[in-house]
Formats: C-alpha cells, structure tokens, sequence
C-alpha cells in the first residue's frame, strides 16, 4: 500500500498565494522524486477546540489560516529517497517558506486502508 507524509501548518492569511505558488513548485518537484499525489488545504471551517485542535496544534494567531496538506509516495522507500534527493537538490536552497516551518506539525504513515 501507498505512503503518505502529511502536515499541518499556520499560514498568515495575506501570504495564501505566495504559500500557493510555493506549493505548486514544491508539487512539481515531488512528482519528480516520486510522488504519486501532492494535495494541499487552505482552511476554511477548522474550529477550535476546548482540549486540542488544529488551530491549537500550530499556534495558530488571529491574523493565520490553517494549512492542511499530504503528499502520497508508491512506498516508504521511495518517500525516504526523495528526502534525500529534496536535501541535496540546489533548487531547494532558493525556496523561501511563508509561514513559521517550527510549527508544522508533520509526519508519515502508512496506509492501512484505501476506499
């Protein structure tokens, strides 16, 4: 079965398309290493919580909207070679990332089960 990376991050609102043309080139590139799928969510309906949400999970301020995002890999394999590959590649030294990367939450996993 497939692998996904998943994330999710706080966005200041007045950088959605500077974040979306970023995440346009990022797809690119991940399809280039290998990625089946790169699927990226502006929030629009993410309330918080009392105990834990998604907006407590970034820190989310006022002024941000949360980003919700996964990337699907054939395999944890080739998710693992494309980190390397994205590590050295000099076209990821010119990316400058529009939100704070210290709170992206992320993480990979494997899937147990595809309807």
């Amino acid at each position: 079965m497939a692998y996904v990376d998943g994330f999710v991050l706080a966005v200041p609102t007045k950088n959605k398309e500077t974040y979306l043309k970023l995440a346009k080139t990022m797809a690119v590139l991940f399809k280039e290493w290998g990625a089946i799928k790169v699927v990226e969510n502006w929030g629009e309906d993410v309330p918080e919580g009392k105990v834990t949400s998604f907006p407590m999970a970034v820190k989310r301020t006022p002024d941000e909207t949360v980003v919700f995002s996964w990337i699907t890999w054939p395999s944890k394999a080739v998710r693992d070679a494309a980190n390397k590959k994205m590590m050295a590649d000099p076209r990821m030294e010119k990316m400058e990332m529009p939100f704070d990367g210290q709170r992206m939450i992320m993480g990979g996993f494997e899937t147990i089960l595809d309807e």
